[in-house]
């Protein structure tokens, strides 16, 4: 069935609903040139003002699942979860979640990406290990899953392709921030994977992607639906990222922050909410474990070292570090009232941490270690941040960005609790 694109456009434009075979001729000629870059620009945007019913984003996620091929995880001898954060500022969770879980009895295939702007990437990290790679074949996941039950390592470009024409369109376009759009791109690549369960941790506050705690639970809700039409138990998570977490921003300084939690130590705040998802990981496949026990007794960094080694990597070899440091000095004494996680994270890309294009190479050594916690009483002159660069240009670009990035005042400000809300089927 053939369809035109310029009614589409229109009828979206207009506010109607698209049909199914519509939706499928859209996404399926897109690819190969019948639908033009400025149609399907068109409309994005159109959908950018009216929205997907639930319908339509069923559809438009489902043709953009048969764009491509499917992972089979069926077989396992234990039950498939994987999770996805929304991306955020010293956001290492996922280093330390896959082989958490995995200790506790569950096949982890974290299908993860590179960092773009003032947002890591966990891809980014991990390549900060000597010898560590990132792309593996369906048979080498299933394989890491069976001996080691984790496997963290890049989406492949046959899950969901029609998504990177549509997402680099977004891009230039001003249609990156629907929430259909959103929903579709992330859970047409999650479902492909073929995982059983999924979830998400849906940042809100200055550093993340939304900043707004109703459109972040609004896009939440819609991740769940999505999973659930499509047979995977989905449940989300609102976390706060208006400060970072943790104390290092940077590839081979989180790899380092990610180890010491792994081994039972490392920041409160990243052992914390380390602990909350994996507990809705386990209670998404009905696995009854402690997770905070797998960190203690070791079996967690135990899982980690083989993880990292089926991929390639040496755990015991060092990382690199930066040879050129700054510090940002407290300009008077006070409290530390606020961390502001945008300009640090803005610090750390600058650094060389970062990319601003998809096709940029990043430091493995670059970042912003923060020496002071929110609340904690400081000297003037006393050191407040530490940014690591390769070479000088990157240094003063990344102090320009952090100069400001440590609130003094004379009581810590107000700020979201780490776990804000809980998003399922029974609540959305």
């Amino acid at each position: 069935m053939s369809f035109d694109a310029v009614e589409l456009i229109r009828a979206k434009r207009d506010g109607a609903a698209l049909g199914d075979d519509a939706i499928d001729w859209l996404l399926t000629q897109y690819p190969g040139g019948a639908v033009a870059d400025e149609q399907m620009a068109a409309l994005l945007m159109a959908i950018v003002f009216r929205g997907l019913d639930p319908r339509e984003l069923r559809t438009w996620t489902d043709a953009m699942i048969a764009s491509g091929e499917r992972l089979d995880l069926r077989g396992l001898d234990r039950p498939t979860v994987d999770k996805h954060s929304t991306g955020g500022v010293g956001d290492k969770i996922s280093l330390i979640l896959a082989p958490l879980v995995a200790a506790c009895g569950a096949a982890v295939p974290q299908l993860s990406g590179r960092g773009l702007g003032h947002t890591g990437g966990t891809l980014d990290k991990l390549e900060a290990i000597p010898g560590w790679r990132a792309t593996l074949s369906p048979d080498e996941i299933r394989r890491q899953l069976d001996e080691v039950g984790a496997v963290v390592c890049a989406a492949g470009g046959t899950l969901a392709p029609v998504d990177r024409a549509l997402y680099a369109l977004r891009d230039v376009t001003g249609t990156v921030e629907s929430i259909p759009l959103i929903a579709s791109s992330i859970m047409s690549k999650k479902i492909a994977e073929g995982t059983q369960a999924l979830v998400l941790d849906v940042k809100v506050g200055r550093g993340a992607f939304l900043g707004d705690q109703e459109r972040a639970r609004e896009l939440a809700a819609t991740m769940v639906r999505l999973g659930a039409d499509h047979g995977v138990r989905t449940l989300a998570q609102l976390t706060a990222m208006d400060r970072p977490l943790g104390r290092a921003v940077g590839n081979a300084l989180e790899v380092v922050e990610s180890v010491e939690v792994l081994r039972g130590g490392g920041p409160a705040d990243v052992r914390a909410l380390t602990l909350a998802l994996a507990a809705l990981m386990l209670e998404a496949v009905g696995i009854v474990a402690d997770p905070a026990a797998a960190l203690d007794d070791g079996s967690a960094y135990a899982t980690w070292r083989a993880m990292i080694a089926a991929q390639g990597g040496d755990p015991d070899a060092p990382l690199p570090v930066a040879v050129r440091r700054t510090t940002i000095l407290a300009a008077r004494p006070g409290v530390v009232a606020a961390l502001d996680a945008r300009a640090i994270g803005v610090a750390a890309w600058r650094a060389g941490a970062g990319r601003a294009r998809k096709e940029d190479s990043v430091s493995a050594g670059a970042g912003v270690r923060i020496l002071v916690a929110r609340g904690e009483e400081v000297a003037a002159g006393q050191p407040l941040l530490e940014i690591l660069a390769d070479d000088d240009d990157h240094l003063a670009h990344a102090r320009a960005a952090a100069a400001d990035a440590v609130a003094l005042g004379d009581e810590p400000a107000a700020q979201l609790p780490l776990l804000l809300d809980r998003v399922d089927q029974a609540t959305h």
